[in-house]
């Protein structure tokens, strides 16, 4: 069978009855679109995930649900374009965040850790700063800090990635339309070394600042840019808050936060672009954290089925999902009833531990994981475990305890069935999936700075 025939938005499609993302009953015919021009782009990135990972939420959705992802969906049923994409920065074979995303809003690879710097120190234009100077609308989402390196990385040029103090304070100028997330800390005086109210400068600005679910929702209109950062940090792992009632009335989920953005942005008749990450699968993968990584892909997933439903109705909307990078390479290695254990998880690995205050016994932590994950360790697992606990040594980016993250990823790993490369990036090539007008043009492979142009030409908006 020829690649052209297997993903198609054309004639294939009509073979198919009614789809839904998720849950409404979408037709075949109303996905098509004949012209290859899209007024609006939809950018999703699950940062960090490796191939196992969108393999692994597939099945647990499936075993749990009895329904497929919306990823996965637009392979089975045919409907969306699929591809493979190298990942690699200017400085390395293995990206960062920074780099990754730099790569796709600046369109050239630039070195590790700088957001659209060349290694000569200069700058590459970020994408939604073309897109705006064009009229679109733009923005960007996340489940973690807005400042983070992937939004950025869309958004500003800057030589640090770690600097998130001054990636807000370059937000403020740009007048982006819809910017969500977490990251309060880089906002307030309390935090911020130069004790300068950005919330404040924001308002003064003429922004709507949002910094609740309430206030999300309270959003009807766009005649005010707004920034929404809803919790100092990244957003809680949904897992963790599907146990905790005040976490879902008070920090919107990715999905929410996505259906929000899209009906703001779309009130411009000439169009948007927004990029939307799940930033925490990868925080997830580099702690070897399964509970974590599989449930914030299938809320990322969440996030996608509501960008397939609107393009669905739209017509006019390419919707691209991807990763920047992989990491930690998991993979499934026991049976059915050892991967059928995720579904009854309760709580990550970063609850167990994040929430303690003082060191437990072997009992009570061997209560605390069964409680979280439904599995009894042994005695010499949980002593082991508690010897670790208080390391500081090894950290890792997102990993405050990485040996101890690491010996809790092992031990699970006896009791899932679900096992781990590593615990950092990885350079395989990465997913690449496209649905919508313009994604015919989508080549079986390619380079990460090659999506650049592409979303250039396929709204056509001149390359700069």
């Amino acid at each position: 069978m020829k690649r052209r025939d297997f993903f198609t938005n054309s004639a294939a499609g009509l073979l198919l009855g009614p789809m839904s993302f998720s849950g409404k009953s979408v037709s075949p015919q109303s996905l098509l679109k004949t012209k290859d021009a899209a007024k609006n782009i939809i950018f999703m990135v699950s940062d960090g995930m490796s191939t196992g990972t969108l393999n692994m939420a597939d099945l647990l959705l499936k075993r749990k649900e009895g329904r497929e992802s919306a990823w996965m969906k637009l392979y089975s049923e045919k409907t969306g374009r699929r591809a493979f994409m190298e990942t690699s920065s200017s400085s390395a074979i293995v990206t960062d965040s920074a780099a990754g995303s730099s790569a796709w809003g600046g369109g050239r690879k630039v070195p590790n850790g700088n957001l659209n710097v060349n290694a000569d120190g200069s700058f590459n234009k970020p994408i939604l700063q073309k897109f705006k100077e064009a009229g679109k609308s733009v923005g960007c989402v996340t489940s973690v800090t807005i400042t983070h390196a992937t939004p950025a990385g869309f958004c500003i040029n800057n030589k640090s990635r770690g600097d998130e103090s001054e990636i807000a304070d370059q937000y403020l100028d740009q007048k982006f339309d819809v910017m969500m997330g977490g990251g309060a800390e880089f906002f307030t005086p309390e935090k911020r070394k130069d004790k300068k109210d950005l919330f404040a400068a924001y308002e003064k600005a003429g922004y709507h600042v949002a910094r609740s679910l309430a206030g999300l929702k309270a959003l009807h209109d766009l005649q005010k840019p707004v920034m929404g950062v809803f919790c100092e940090g990244a957003l809680p792992y949904s897992l963790d808050t599907l146990e905790d009632s005040d976490l879902q009335k008070n920090v919107p989920s990715l999905a929410e936060m996505t259906r929000k953005t899209l009906a703001l942005l779309s009130k411009n008749p000439k169009g948007f672009a927004v990029q939307i990450e799940g930033g925490k699968v990868d925080w997830a993968a580099h702690s070897n954290d399964s509970g974590g990584l599989l449930y914030d892909q299938i809320a990322f997933d969440a996030a996608i089925a509501e960008a397939l439903e609107f393009a669905a109705r739209d017509k006019e909307t390419l919707v691209i999902i991807t990763t920047d990078h992989g990491n930690a390479n998991p993979g499934l290695f026991g049976g059915d009833k050892k991967f059928d254990l995720l579904q009854k998880f309760r709580h990550t690995n970063n609850w167990i531990f994040g929430g303690l205050q003082e060191m437990l016994s072997p009992s009570q932590l061997i209560e605390r994981i069964e409680f979280a994950q439904g599995y009894a360790i042994r005695k010499e697992e949980a002593e082991k475990l508690l010897g670790l606990f208080g390391t500081k040594n090894e950290s890792g980016l997102y990993v405050a305890n990485k040996p101890l993250s690491k010996e809790l990823g092992a031990i699970q790993t006896r009791y899932t069935g679900i096992g781990w490369a590593g615990m950092d990036h990885s350079s395989d090539y990465v997913e690449l999936a496209m649905f919508g007008p313009g994604s015919e043009n989508l080549n079986p492979f390619v380079q990460n700075t090659e999506l650049h142009n592409f979303m250039l030409d396929v709204t056509g908006i001149a390359r700069v």
